[in-house]
């Protein structure tokens, strides 16, 4: 009887951890959202207040990262073709209700109405004075490309916007940085005819997964989103030929037997390629997108001249993101990294440690050469380009190893110490986070370390 109360004890203890394991992941899984605010509250990246909901407030750690992501964007968007604009926040209702959004996502809009009509010379009527935030950039694409005559040897037109976007996400859907109602979106239009739809998704896919491969990201799921049951415009033979171009496309770019369908979950206006991306706690976030749309051009009664003389031409548009939110890809990037990040756009890069206050001219000296030319110049207007690094200087009077092992915590990528001997030898003792094996280098040695790692996006 004690032997089987005993078998019975241990395999209830064993239910028991066994169950506490199973807990624990659950929670792991689910703790996305706290690990990033963990990372962010040590390295000081972001915050939020209740008082704008779904919002982000970047702080200057945080928008450096941010800022690193659009540029690297900006730069391969010029690779591609792509010229950039800056579009409207608002537009009339009449403009959403044009480009069907009012009948097919004004649920998820913000409205804006002004408080005073008369200040509105136009406004004879309620819908004239009503607005609507922006949700998307493709409206006021289109009103751009419509705004000038077009011909066939124009094409591809390519736009691209970096605008805030507001989506009215219900309250309790918002989580972190994933779930956001304000964002930012790498948008970007290309308005094209037939002939280019292949070479046009085929270089977007090329692009998703040389960006991803730049943050050490390979696992890539690719679905093909399909026509919604119901909220859609245009006919169904239009869908069905838009479906199969897509399809085509995957095939000869993602490969055969690589993607999935997700059938009724296109865009009401057009299919679209979703691509997924597996955080550190294996949720799945769609981040990138390619959409293909021959509604909006009708809608918009956008035209170019063809190459036969024609001049009702209409030509066919692609919607396509990279990085997406980019409020979500820093989310995976913070669970990618957990902090840790590469050195080319690592907020914090390097900190400068002079041992003791008579070092400190000479740990300032460091500091504005690897600061670069926006600081080390004698100009009164600082310049454009150059290579300029985020460098601190810790002068605090606490220990080396107390310094150091706070900014080994606060996610330096390199500590530079300096000492007498240093500076008779004219060089620096630098190493980094993950190693503690000491290198001695002169301050134009590590300028050019610093533009090789950059160069090459460690």
């Amino acid at each position: 009887m004690i032997g089987l109360r005993r078998v019975s004890r241990v395999l209830l203890l064993r239910r028991l951890s066994a169950y506490r394991l199973l807990s624990t992941k659950v929670k792991e899984v689910e703790s996305s959202t706290n690990s990033n605010h963990a990372i962010s509250m040590r390295q000081l990246l972001y915050t939020t207040d209740e008082t704008s909901p779904g919002s982000i407030f970047f702080l200057p750690h945080g928008t450096r990262v941010l800022n690193k992501l659009i540029q690297f964007m900006k730069n391969q968007q010029i690779k591609y073709g792509f010229q950039e604009v800056v579009t409207p926040l608002i537009f009339k209702t009449k403009l959403w209700k044009k480009s069907g959004h009012w009948d097919n996502y004004k649920e998820d809009m913000f409205k804006v109405v002004g408080n005073d009509a008369s200040k509105d010379e136009v406004a004879h009527s309620h819908e004239e004075h009503e607005y609507g935030l922006k949700p998307m950039n493709c409206p006021g694409h289109c009103m751009i490309f419509a705004k000038f005559n077009r011909t066939y040897n124009e094409l591809p037109v390519r736009y691209s916007d970096f605008s805030s976007l507001h989506r009215n996400e219900a309250s309790g859907a918002l989580s972190g940085l994933t779930r956001v109602r304000r964002f930012h979106q790498d948008d970007g239009h290309i308005f094209c005819d037939m002939t280019h739809i292949d070479q046009e998704i085929e270089n977007t896919i090329n692009l998703i997964k040389d960006t991803y491969a730049v943050f050490g990201i390979s696992n890539i799921e690719y679905y093909l989103s399909t026509r919604p049951e119901e909220k859609f415009i245009g006919d169904i033979e239009t869908w069905d030929a838009a479906e199969s171009k897509l399809k085509q496309v995957l095939d000869s770019s993602a490969g055969k037997g690589n993607w999935e369908v997700r059938e009724g979950d296109g865009a009401f206006y057009g299919p679209k390629i979703d691509v997924l991306l597996t955080d550190a706690f294996e949720k799945k976030h769609q981040v990138a997108t390619i959409q293909l749309d021959f509604q909006l051009p009708k809608r918009f009664d956008l035209k170019y001249v063809s190459a036969d003389g024609s001049i009702d031409k209409q030509p066919i548009l692609i919607h396509r993101a990279v990085f997406g939110s980019l409020e979500r890809f820093f989310a995976i990037l913070l669970d990618h990294f957990q902090g840790k990040w590469p050195f080319w756009i690592n907020p914090r890069q390097a900190i400068v440690i002079p041992v003791n206050e008579t070092h400190i001219g000479k740990a300032e000296e460091l500091q504005r050469k690897l600061c670069g030319d926006i600081i080390n110049h004698e100009q009164a207007v600082s310049p454009l380009t150059g290579f300029n690094f985020h460098v601190d200087i810790d002068k605090r009077p606490a220990t080396i190893g107390a310094r150091t092992k706070e900014a080994i915590q606060k996610g330096y990528s390199y500590i530079i110490l300096l000492g007498d001997k240093d500076i008779a030898n004219g060089t620096y003792a630098v190493r980094t986070r993950d190693d503690r094996t000491i290198t001695s280098m002169t301050s134009d040695e590590i300028y050019q370390m610093f533009i090789d790692l950059e160069r090459a996006y460690k």
